[in-house]
């Protein structure tokens, strides 16, 4: 039920129990309210003084919102009988100058949500605010100078599971998770963190999520030895190695680390023993380091992970052992300029799905025991399990025969390989399984290869090549996209464009010299057709009639009946040749009526 009450000339908007008094210059709540109110907003007015008299003396509600004021000062004691609000948000205020009284703003006997953001806070002033907490459970801090922590900040907040907030200039943490509370997230992105230390202790710690990244650290974070954390985000910091050297009763157990990213740091080295004991870890994200070798020889070491992100290093070495890495699903090694491997590195990741390998100088080696391969070069045969391999800016020169025999590859790339020359049996083997092709950027004049016999093919792009043809389709196609932009073709085949048309959705023809009057059947397709042409607006074809290219939308049959035009000039020949035939068929009616005069004549 929604009303509009007038209250002391005030319109209040009210929802059911719910009354939203924001954006109305007040100064305290209209006294009229009917009694019940379970939801009350003044957010965004003039608040400067919290009473009981500033709330109506309200004491049911259950969500109160306090955002934008200037309050500065609220009567202690006044949330105590509001044995029913749950959410309290005070954030956009001057709550700086409360702290500075030492008044506690408590107690919040049933407070689960609470809101101190951007209050001008800094260090210690939390205190006040979280000692008689003890239903909390959300808690934001953004936009506050906290620049540290101390161990019994939340010690009056136990069911405390989330803390939301920036806390700016942060030098150092100390003892900041205690092991009586039950915070489960804490995020102190985006700061200054320097140092993140927790004092040694045999508690049990609760955290499940710790966002440390955008900071200043130096050395990797110190948690407690016994701890459930599953997230440890330390990306974006200054990290230049992994504690690896601390005795047994240094280090911390990472038994339940599930996620871990390091990325954007300056590590030069990641050695085996940093994972001894991670054993959950699932996901592995090192990218944009200075990492020069990865190994992991060791077949007990990160069994459960399944993604490994070592993009953006300066890879010289990639090993793996047998029998290592089983779980593996996910390997991206994108610009690494790697240039030699085992030919056989990627065959013994038994579980492998995805291969990220762009921005590589890789080779691909040849099928076959007889063969001549440059040395260095990798295979991607007969990996049972790969179903996405990204071979992009790789300086390819060729790809041989069989190439991916016996991997049921379902996406390939191989764009951005200038000159690359493809035997015509390359992607034998893919006839069944694979569904995306790329091919963009090579430089390709001609295709050898016959892609109709990919039946699974469903995304090709041949974008940005020399093509002067198209390859040769059927009605058994599955091609639903095909991008054809950026090349030299004039005239594309009516008959495999119509073999097509089925299965055809998408279709990029763009920056092509296109005949206006040679294509109109194909235009006249796209035209009246479901096929979507997303570069429609800027695909053109020539016609000679025009100094400038037409857009493909506006030709019509009638452009290529004028002179000039296709139809005019197979008419011009049909006439032309109607002319000839009743000529010489005339020549040959007056000839045969002259004869028989003569003969008449000479009868007679």
């Amino acid at each position: 039920f929604t009303s509009c009450c007038w209250t002391e000339g005030i319109s209040v908007h009210m929802v059911q129990m719910d009354a939203f008094c924001s954006d109305l210059s007040l100064r305290s709540a209209p006294v009229d309210l009917p009694r019940g109110v379970q939801t009350l907003d003044l957010s965004r007015n003039h608040v400067q003084n919290l009473t009981r008299e500033t709330l109506a003396f309200h004491t049911g509600l259950r969500r109160l919102n306090l955002r934008s004021n200037e309050i500065h000062f609220i009567q202690p004691g006044l949330f105590v009988d509001m044995a029913d609000l749950k959410v309290l948000d005070l954030s956009r205020n001057r709550l700086n100058v409360l702290a500075l009284s030492n008044v506690s703003l408590g107690p919040l006997t049933a407070v689960e949500t609470l809101d101190l953001s951007s209050n001008g806070l800094y260090t210690g002033m939390t205190d006040y605010f979280l000692a008689h907490s003890p239903s909390l459970e959300v808690l934001a801090l953004n936009g506050n100078s906290i620049t540290k922590i101390a161990q019994n900040t939340f010690s009056g907040s136990p069911r405390l599971k989330k803390i939301a907030g920036a806390f700016d200039s942060l030098s150092g943490l100390t003892n900041s998770i205690c092991p009586k509370n039950s915070i489960t997230l804490l995020n102190l992105s985006k700061n200054s963190v320097e140092l993140f230390h927790s004092a040694t202790s045999t508690d049990y710690y609760r955290l499940l999520s710790l966002d440390l990244s955008e900071n200043k650290m130096s050395s990797f974070p110190l948690l407690p030895r016994n701890n459930r954390l599953e997230r440890l985000d330390v990306s974006r910091n200054q990290l230049q190695s992994v504690n690896d050297t601390a005795t047994p009763d240094e280090k911390t157990f990472f038994s339940h680390l599930r996620y871990l990213d390091m990325s954007y740091n300056q590590l030069q080295s990641l050695p085996e023993s940093f994972f001894h004991c991670m054993r959950s870890l699932e996901v592995l994200n090192v990218s944009n380091n200075c990492i020069g070798e990865f190994s992991v020889a060791d077949e007990g070491l990160l069994r459960t992970v399944k993604v490994i992100n070592l993009g953006y290093n300066s890879l010289r070495s990639l090993t793996f052992g047998e029998n290592t890495l089983r779980s593996l699903e996910k390997l991206l090694l994108r610009g690494n300029g790697l240039a030699t491997l085992d030919s056989g590195v990627f065959r013994r990741l038994p579980s492998i799905e995805h291969l990220q390998l762009r921005q590589n100088n890789l080779q691909i080696c040849s099928w076959g025991r007889n063969r001549q391969d440059a040395p260095g070069c990798v295979s991607f045969s007969s990996v049972p399990t790969l179903q996405i391999l990204d071979l992009s800016d790789n300086q390819l020169r060729t790809v041989p025969a069989d190439a991916f025999a016996g991997s049921p590859l379902k996406s390939l790339d191989l764009s951005l390989n200038p000159g690359l020359d493809m035997d015509r049996d390359s992607l034998s083997g893919l006839e069944r399984s694979l569904v995306h092709l790329l091919l963009r950027e090579n430089n390709i004049s001609s295709l050898s290869m016959d892609l109709s016999s990919l039946t699974s093919l469903k995304h090709i792009d041949l974008s940005t090549n020399q093509l002067t043809t198209v390859p040769a389709w059927n009605r058994d196609s599955s091609i639903e996209s095909l991008n054809l932009q950026n090349n030299h073709l004039v005239t594309l085949e009516y008959s495999t464009m119509l073999a097509l048309e089925p299965s055809l959705k998408t279709l990029y023809m763009g920056s092509n010299p296109l005949s206006c009057c040679s294509n109109l059947d194909l235009l006249q397709m796209v035209q009246n057709s479901a096929v979507v042409v997303p570069d429609i607006e800027t695909a053109t074809c020539v016609h000679q009639e025009y100094s400038e290219p037409v857009n493909i939308e506006q030709v019509t049959q009638d452009m290529c009946l004028r002179p000039g035009g296709r139809y005019y000039a197979v008419a011009a020949v049909v006439v032309a040749l109607v002319t000839v035939v009743t000529l010489v068929l005339l020549v040959r009616s007056l000839k045969l009526i002259h004869f028989k005069r003569i003969s008449c004549s000479i009868f007679s």
